[in-house]
């Protein structure tokens, strides 16, 4: 497990972006293999920035901690989460049905769980040293943009642009919407 330096005394325990990619050639290979999809979900943050800009980065920090738990709670153990930068992270799920159908209900029933779980308000705790903590609420989303994959001859920038190209269209139809990328 790598952990993603946020500030000083802040980690956050995801793969990196080598691990990711490491990680996402690995579930190709299987999808090929077994003749399985797998669905690689790109999420970014809706109304992170004005936390950060209100209340500072040490706050933006708790938050992309609890939105990390989240992430890894809607998932099974052998599924990636990994911060991608910013307010942006990658989920990648392996092994989902081989029928097209119900791989894209599956790989739906895991983005919406997700998209569910980020949505419900934050209650963030700020320890200020020598004075009472003090509890900052926040309200923040995702647009989620999905790319499937089997048998796929793309790469692994190809699947990550596939859903990067979905997230931002989940954001322009509204945000906290939920977008996949058609390969057809």
């Amino acid at each position: 497990m790598s952990f993603i330096y946020l500030k000083p005394s802040v980690w956050l325990p995801l793969p990196n972006r080598r691990m990711l990619n490491d990680r996402l050639g690995q579930t190709m290979a299987i999808s090929k293999r077994r003749g399985c999809y797998g669905a690689l979900m790109f999420l970014d943050l809706d109304n992170f920035k004005p936390l950060n800009d209100m209340h500072g980065h040490a706050v933006g920090d708790l938050l992309l901690i609890e939105a990390a738990d989240r992430l890894k709670s809607c998932v099974r153990e052998t599924d990636t989460v990994a911060r991608f930068g910013g307010d942006e992270f990658v989920v990648l799920v392996g092994e989902l049905s081989a029928n097209k159908a119900e791989s894209l209900a599956q790989a739906t029933f895991i983005a919406e769980k997700i998209r569910s779980s980020l949505a419900k308000t934050y209650r963030l705790t700020v320890n200020h040293e020598g004075e009472a903590d003090t509890i900052v609420e926040h309200h923040c989303t995702a647009s989620i943009g999905v790319a499937m994959f089997i048998n796929h001859d793309a790469s692994q920038n190809d699947i990550l642009k596939w859903a990067d190209t979905a997230m931002y269209q989940a954001k322009e139809a509204g945000r906290n919407l939920i977008r996949f990328y058609d390969t057809d």
